[in-house]
């Protein structure tokens, strides 16, 4: 065990000396090529700004005006016949759009019903199995200029309810 730590403290230096060394031995402009990387991700970031901001404005005002909690409560009177807790659903419906609000949704949750609770439980589980869609449809596509989704939306909600599903199961 004591392996594992000496070389999670190195691994970071190591990697950043492999690449010097790389550079170095393949005769590239390491300063040059750090340049345009960071250029690079200078412009990735102000392209994808906006969108970002817009979904985070989204979330805290369906979150501070009790919107989301109303809606979980709607879809939670159907939710109960399958035997999952209608206070998870705001965290599925928020987690499709921000995993960072969602995980202080999770806090909530630990607060309220505890980590070893059959609530904490499936939120944990939840949490794992599902992804930030409409984030990563709307900030990665945007960049990569991708304008055919296809059938992304649709095999993303299918896993989310796949994720769903086996919380159900498993927990439920």
């Amino acid at each position: 065990m004591r392996i594992l730590y000496f070389l999670s403290d190195f691994m970071i230096p190591l990697v950043i000396l492999y690449v010097i060394a790389y550079g170095l031995l393949t005769k590239v402009n390491i300063f040059d090529a750090f340049i345009k990387g960071a250029e690079d991700g200078i412009k990735v970031v102000v392209g994808i700004m906006p969108t970002l901001i817009g979904l985070l404005v989204a979330i805290g005002t369906l979150r501070a005006s009790g919107a989301l909690e109303m809606i979980g409560m709607k879809i939670g009177l159907l939710t109960q016949y399958i035997a999952f807790p209608q206070e998870l659903v705001p965290l599925v419906l928020v987690k499709m759009f921000s995993s960072s609000a969602a995980t202080g949704m999770l806090v909530d949750i630990y607060k309220t019903y505890g980590t070893d609770s059959q609530v904490g439980f499936m939120a944990s589980v939840l949490m794992a199995c599902s992804e930030t869609i409409f984030y990563t449809i709307a900030v990665y596509y945007s960049v990569a200029k991708v304008k055919k989704t296809g059938y992304t939306l649709p095999g993303a909600l299918l896993c989310t309810l796949a994720g769903i599903v086996a919380t159900v199961l498993l927990l439920g």
